[in-house]
Formats: structure tokens, sequence, C-alpha cells
């Protein structure tokens, strides 16, 4: 392949990824008013409409509000395992999220810092670099701990990452192999924690 036709192929994936980062924040800011993000009755309501498509939807839904991490996605978590079940839902759960984050580090990469302190407040992403500059083994490992924690911003550490030397094989194994742990302490901790702390009160 000659370097003719490489720039050809990078200006079309770039005119992709302009395109699906304009799409993510059109759609996201339309679902965000109309409230399905934010209530589990309405994105359930949205999703059983659809009973075909509605496997789909959700995961689509999954996949924008991690590229758009303004958006609370601890909600959409929790919401998939009660609309589909456990296993369903987690399996949605999991394919949303791991290509959401998979996007999110691409354009990173693409954009650099001008698109990370786009949605991570300053002093925030000061502080996540501050990380880095402990040296990239030292944030590897911060990094794979923020994945297997559910609490953690993991979002906003994706766009980090992908302004430092972290290399894609770490991150893919970290997201693919990382991920399930905390979407299944995220969705237990939302749907059970209330009963639980409910039950140890009374």
């Amino acid at each position: 392949m000659n370097d003719k036709v490489l720039k050809i192929i990078q200006k079309i994936f770039n005119i992709i990824s302009i395109l699906g980062m304009i799409a993510c924040v059109i759609g996201g800011y339309f679902l965000y008013r109309i409230g399905i993000l934010q209530d589990p009755k309405a994105l359930s309501e949205l999703v059983m409409a659809h009973y075909l498509l509605g496997p789909f939807i959700f995961i689509g839904l999954q996949i924008i509000q991690v590229v758009i991490p303004i958006i609370p996605g601890g909600i959409t978590t929790a919401a998939g395992v009660m609309i589909f079940g456990p296993y369903k839902g987690f399996l949605y759960n999991y394919i949303g999220i791991v290509i959401g984050s998979i996007i999110l580090f691409h354009l990173g990469r693409v954009y650099g810092a001008a698109l990370a302190k786009t949605f991570i407040k300053e002093k925030s992403y000061e502080k996540y670099m501050s990380w880095v500059h402990k040296g990239q083994k030292t944030y590897d490992w911060i990094f794979v701990i923020a994945i297997l924690l559910p609490i953690a911003p993991d979002d906003a550490l994706v766009l980090v990452s992908s302004q430092t030397k972290m290399t894609w094989r770490f991150f893919l194994f970290t997201i693919l192999f990382g991920k399930p742990w905390s979407i299944f302490l995220y969705s237990y901790l939302l749907i059970h924690g209330g009963n639980f702390l409910s039950n140890l009160l009374n």
C-alpha cells in the first residue's frame, strides 16, 4: 500500500470519527433531554417497545454514555440488568461499555488533550496526569485497579490513558478482562445495595 492510498484511508477514518463523535453528542443530548438516560422506567419502556431491536438499542445507549462521559452510566448499567435479567443484562452492558471504551480511547488518541479537557474538569485532568508523571508502569497499574473498581471514574481515565504511552494491547486486555468485574459489582450494588442496607438497619 503506497503512501497516497494510506493518506486517503486515514482521511476517511478521520471523517468517520468526526461524524461518529457528532452523532454521539447529538444523540446523547437528545436522550438526556427526554430523560431516557436518567430514568430507568423510561429507558425500559423505550427498549421493550422494540422487542427485536431492544438489545441493539440498549447497547447503542451504553456506547453513547461511555463516549460522552458527562452522561451518568450507573443508571443504564443497572437498568440493563433489570430489563433483560442478570445474564443478558450483564452481556449487553459488557458489549456496549467495551465498544464505547474502545471508541473513546481511539478518539482520545486522534484528538488529544483538547477532547479530554472537554469532558474532564481541569482540576481532575491535572490530578490524573500527575499520576502519569509518576511513571507509565505506575499509571498502568492505577488504570487496572480503576477499571476493576465499580465506583472509579473509569471513562475519564480512558480519555486520560489515551494521552499516555499506554499500548493498545495493554488497554484492550485491561478493558476486556477487567470490565466484567466492575460491571457485575456496580449492577449488584445498585440493585441490591438498598435492600441490604435496609435489612441491616432494621
